[in-house]
């Protein structure tokens, strides 16, 4: 029983808490929602299976293909202590076996109790400073510069724009553009850094995304405000001239994907 809580019982518990953070909104904190379809799926099924399992008898597996007949087998010693010590033994490979089911369940139980303690929280700015590589990440794919071109920026968000300022070959053409975005102050070298971590799948892979901005007053690192303003061509270079830096509270859906 103990080694089928180790193993079964941690991760029906995990499928479960997954479940729950699904039906209550919380599962994007985690992984790209577009994936939360999968990740539940995946744990429904993972749920029933544990439930199969807890049915089944103990010691089932470890009793298939004896022979429980009232005739005892001719040649077998059926000595109660002789039985016992046979039984006791285990071989090298059934206990690496347990030794591999134990460890696993107690990360499984320690994942699962974590989740339970420690309530769902975004990547901090710090997370977002030390994952910053000094290069520009590309986010989006070629067509984003010429959707940009065109005007129709209304869906941008912070990992969209980083992506033309960092591969715009004519900066001008996007200077006078009028921009409002939401993300939070990072340290830059003029002004701030305004931004924001984006998701592939999950929370593991996340990267920062920042544009620069240019304001009279600079918020506290790692508050989130909402810039307002117009990108301008500095020298070659687009930045974000700030209208109004507006201080906001960390909104529902705090990441791009």
């Amino acid at each position: 029983m103990w080694f089928r809580m180790l193993g079964v019982g941690a991760v029906a518990l995990i499928s479960a808490l997954t479940i729950a953070l699904a039906l209550t909104g919380r599962l994007g904190l985690y992984i790209n929602p577009e994936s939360s379809w999968f990740a539940v799926s995946m744990a429904a099924l993972a749920l029933v299976g544990s439930v199969i399992s807890f049915l089944l008898p103990l010691g089932a597996a470890e009793d298939h293909g004896h022979d429980h007949g009232d005739e005892p087998a001719a040649g077998h010693d059926h000595d109660h202590d002789h039985d016992h010590d046979e039984h006791a033994q285990r071989t090298p490979r059934q206990l690496a076996g347990a030794t591999v089911t134990a460890a696993g369940g107690v990360l499984a139980l320690g994942l699962a109790g974590t989740m339970l303690v420690v309530p769902p929280a975004t990547l901090s700015a710090e997370l977002a400073a030390s994952r910053t590589t000094g290069a520009a990440p590309l986010f989006q794919n070629a067509d984003t510069v010429a959707l940009a071109i065109t005007g129709d920026t209304a869906s941008f968000g912070i990992g969209d724009w980083a992506s033309v300022f960092a591969t715009a070959t004519d900066p001008e053409v996007f200077d006078g553009t009028e921009i409002s975005l939401t993300g939070f102050v990072a340290p830059g070298p003029k002004g701030f850094d305004l931004t924001r971590l984006i998701i592939t799948h999950c929370v593991i892979d996340a990267q920062p995304a920042s544009l620069p901005v240019a304001a009279a007053d600079i918020p506290r690192a790692g508050q989130w405000v909402t810039v307002t303003g117009t990108i301008r061509d500095v020298d070659g270079q687009l930045q974000v001239k700030a209208a109004s830096v507006e201080p906001i509270d960390e909104p529902k859906d705090p990441y791009e994907f």
